[in-house]
């Protein structure tokens, strides 16, 4: 088995890609946003941290997040998410015999990518990342016409204009440079 190794930075703000393991055609997280918001609020009461930006596609989201001080578990809360989503569909997945052997369900991916954020630029860019991820995908025409993100959020703290995510993407503090 490959051993993972990942970096432990206790209170540090995180990227994350997390994956549904069949991929094609899937639209399970958008079909069932509730079952996942509600996944990631149970967790959040027990292991505490902080949603800074996410998008939720239909077969894969993104999230930024800040852990608390002295806090580095970030493999721990997505175990805890993943299962609770996962406890919460109906069965009927397809599953590899090494899924079934190990009694996994077939619904996520093993593994999550992630990056330690180093800098506000850095933020920013994955920010801008996260909320145009629907638009490059062709899932919205503007970053404003997909439900699932904090997008709204953030237009309300004036980061960006409601028709943002133009291509390349600009932020209103930096039109006309």
């Amino acid at each position: 088995m490959t051993d993972y190794r990942r970096v432990h930075t206790p209170g540090a703000t995180w990227f994350f890609t997390v994956a549904l393991m069949h991929r094609r055609g899937n639209r399970l997280l958008v079909d069932r946003i509730d079952l996942l918001r509600s996944a990631v609020s149970d967790v959040r009461a027990r292991h505490p941290f902080k949603v800074r930006a996410w998008v939720v596609l239909p077969e894969h989201l993104h999230m930024l997040w800040t852990l608390p001080e002295g806090d580095a578990a970030i493999g721990l809360r997505w175990g805890l998410i993943k299962a609770r989503f996962s406890r919460q569909v109906p069965h009927g997945e397809r599953r590899s015999d090494s899924r079934r052997g190990r009694g996994e369900r077939g619904i996520w991916q093993r593994r999550f990518w992630e990056h330690r954020i180093r800098d506000e630029g850095d933020f920013a860019r994955h920010c801008d990342y996260i909320h145009c991820n629907p638009v490059k995908r062709g899932l919205a025409e503007r970053a404003c016409d997909w439900p699932h993100s904090s997008f709204r959020r953030f237009v309300e703290r004036g980061v960006y204009a409601m028709d943002w995510a133009a291509d390349p993407p600009t932020r209103p503090d930096s039109a006309g440079e």
